[in-house]
């Protein structure tokens, strides 16, 4: 297959839209037209990764860090990045990232998390605001259930754990065809009544093109009405961190060796025990120590997340059990939601999970 069929998938189904500014998700080094037979999925690109994709015959590397974060002004070889952007050319492997995006995308890094817990009732910790839209309609009856169809597999209709989520009621629409109309109903210069139907749903605000074009591939008339507007609602389904409950409560130091052992934790760092029952948890993969507060709001007993600071330990004094488990640790599964996601449309694509452990801290 081409690459660009997978790219263009994962773009989508990880969407690029919900990257931050600052981040740089995407295909980063490669040909779009170049074939591609196998990828190599890791949360680092190191040398140590990109020997190992040449040696397995992968033309592809997939992670969740970007390689490339800051600007490359020249492809020298002079520092560590340049020297694998060359190598990777120079052997045909392609390199692709899915970073923020797939931190708060729906089922992301933390709900990979909270599954690895198992967690039940998980939701977003913090869900995604001015993401959202609502598109408004009026459809001659007959016509109903295919354009409001048609709209939904575009993307729209979804809320929390529901789709087909949408809202119509009948009225009456009026419009007289001018010069050169060809109006699917009525005649040209008379003002003519229809039964209509006003139907009104929201979708993502990446999904507006989609949408749009659903509803104008399948309206039956020559000028479709529709309105658009901007929703400042949160997005339930996407943000950072989850949250969810355990299936029995635990004490603190059983939590805590519970997370050495799921994470492979072995430089666990955590606050001033509450002595209270766990049984509410908080998590965020990656650097989450932002989210201390959202997790205390939100009546957890503990928020797990990485890359904490001395004064955040000191803000969750005898309010909640911080506990830090590791950068790594924290966003290590999240190959494997990468994984299920190309398999689910590329079922007989190879992929292979790196044997290298890219961890740059180590314990004594």
């Amino acid at each position: 297959m081409k690459l660009h069929e997978l790219t263009s998938y994962l773009d989508n189904a990880i969407p690029l839209y919900y990257q931050e500014p600052y981040d740089n998700s995407g295909l980063q080094v490669g040909k779009p037209d170049q074939d591609v037979s196998s990828a190599l999925l890791t949360l680092d690109i190191t040398q140590e990764v990109l020997d190992e994709a040449i040696k397995m015959g992968c033309q592809l590397v997939i992670s969740h860090h970007p390689l490339i974060f800051k600007p490359v002004k020249s492809i020298t070889g002079k520092s560590v990045i340049e020297a694998i952007i060359i190598k990777a050319i120079e052997n045909g492997i392609a390199i692709y990232s899915a970073h923020t995006n797939l931190d708060v995308m729906d089922k992301g890094v933390s709900s990979k998390m909270a599954e690895k817990l198992g967690l039940e009732h998980v939701k977003v910790l913090s869900p995604l605001d001015n993401k959202l839209c609502k598109i408004v309609t009026f459809v001659p009856v007959d016509y109903f259930d295919l354009v409001r169809m048609a709209i939904f597999g575009a993307g729209a209709g979804c809320i929390g754990n529901y789709d087909l989520c949408g809202f119509g009621v009948e009225g009456s629409g009026s419009f007289r065809g001018g010069e050169g109309s060809t109006p699917f109903v009525g005649e040209v210069g008379e003002l003519h009544i229809e039964k209509e139907i006003r139907f009104e749903t929201v979708f993502p605000r990446d999904k507006k093109e989609a949408v749009v074009r659903a509803l104008l591939d399948t309206h039956p008339y020559e000028e479709p009405v529709y309105d658009i507007y901007p929703l400042e609602n949160n997005n339930i389904n996407i943000g950072y961190g989850a949250i969810g409950y355990l299936p029995r409560e635990s004490d603190e130091l059983s939590f805590l060796k519970s997370l050495s052992v799921i994470f492979g934790a072995k430089g666990i760092k955590y606050s001033l025990p509450t002595g209270k029952k766990i049984k509410r948890v908080a998590l965020c993969g990656g650097s989450g120590s932002e989210f201390l507060e959202k997790a205390v709001a939100s009546g957890a007993d503990v928020f797990v997340t990485a890359d904490a600071k001395y004064h955040t330990f000191i803000g969750a004094k005898n309010r909640i059990l911080l506990v830090d488990i590791g950068h790594y640790e924290s966003e290590k599964f999240s190959i494997e939601t990468i994984q299920a996601i190309i398999i689910k449309k590329f079922p007989n694509f190879a992929l292979q999970f790196s044997g290298v452990n890219s961890n740059p801290i180590n314990y004594l």
